[in-house]
């Protein structure tokens, strides 16, 4: 008997050996043992109650800012997707309550429409609000901990938590949430000003992530964090690994490339595996830290197996 034959009811859906390679910007990478698309925060919270406590359990956002490794992952898979994690509720003094399954720039656009500023930097995150949280997603001067308030969801039993702005011990890119935590909304903070000039900095900032980014490959976020007083796309460049394809078999014409528009974006510009972009990213590490002495960070998380 496997642990898969006695899981609780639900009333999202329960889906077994299912590729995640679609739910992923980059499209690549294996099946989820079992992946659960809950109806909202209480469905997900009853299941994890009564859901073993020896079987791991991921959570996956949109999938902009992770590579999934081809032998895809073991034990359970969550995803908050739909309406109900996707919400966007404008409060007073100024403060948006949001699903954590919401876009980034989603949030963005209906704070400006609001006449809420503040926000705009996350018109220039790919990604959901769960995983700005998670990683202090931020650009343009800006972070998620300058307008985070609160956050809620609960945690691997299904136990309800509350997280405070200090709670998350942020600093760059990074924050202090254990694994297991599930969050399910936040709380923002913005500031008056005129809807005009909102979405007049938003479309700035749009306008300039399009020249400047490659928005339309199979692509992510950021796949390095910039390094104390370096910046992680000049050193891929200066490396030579702008727009050069490479292949983890070492066959020629590889699918996985750097961006020629942004040295630090992986792109999947055809049928690359996951074992190709992480291949790739390791390769121009080694070679960066043989170099310059530097050593790159990853940004873009890798989970599986391989």
């Amino acid at each position: 008997m496997s642990w898969r034959d006695h899981l609780p009811s639900v009333r999202g859906k329960l889906l077994f050996d299912e590729p995640l390679a679609p739910f992923t910007w980059l499209r690549v990478g294996g099946a989820a043992e079992v992946l659960f698309l809950p109806a909202d925060a209480q469905d997900l919270g009853d299941f994890l109650v009564q859901f073993p406590d020896d079987v791991p359990v991921t959570l996956l956002g949109v999938g902009s800012n992770v590579i999934i490794r081809d032998g895809g992952i073991s034990g359970l898979v969550i995803r908050l997707a739909g309406r109900a994690f996707s919400s966007i509720e404008i409060v007073e003094d100024h403060k948006l309550v949001v699903g954590t399954g919401a876009l980034d720039a989603q949030v963005a656009r209906a704070a400006a429409k609001a006449g809420i500023a503040g926000l705009e930097f996350y018109a220039g995150i790919p990604g959901s609000i769960g995983g700005a949280l998670m990683m202090n997603a931020g650009c343009y001067g800006w972070e998620t901990r300058d307008v985070l308030v609160s956050a809620w969801g609960c945690d691997r039993t299904g136990e309800p938590r509350i997280w405070a702005l200090d709670d998350f011990g942020y600093s760059y890119r990074h924050s202090a949430v254990p694994d297991g935590m599930i969050f399910t909304q936040a709380v923002f903070q913005g500031r008056p000003d005129d809807p005009a000039a909102i979405t007049a900095r938003i479309d700035e900032i749009t306008a300039r992530r399009e020249t400047t980014q490659p928005i339309r490959e199979k692509t992510g976020g950021s796949t390095f964090k910039n390094p104390p007083g370096h910046s992680a796309w000049k050193l891929v460049d200066e490396a030579g690994w702008r727009g050069k394809p490479f292949s983890a078999s070492g066959k020629e014409g590889g699918s996985a490339m750097f961006s020629p528009l942004h040295a630090n974006f992986l792109i999947n510009t055809g049928e690359a595996t996951a074992a190709d972009l992480e291949g790739l990213g390791e390769a121009v590490r080694s070679d960066v830290k043989a170099r310059t002495g530097v050593e790159l960070e990853w940004e873009i998380k890798r989970i599986g197996r391989a």
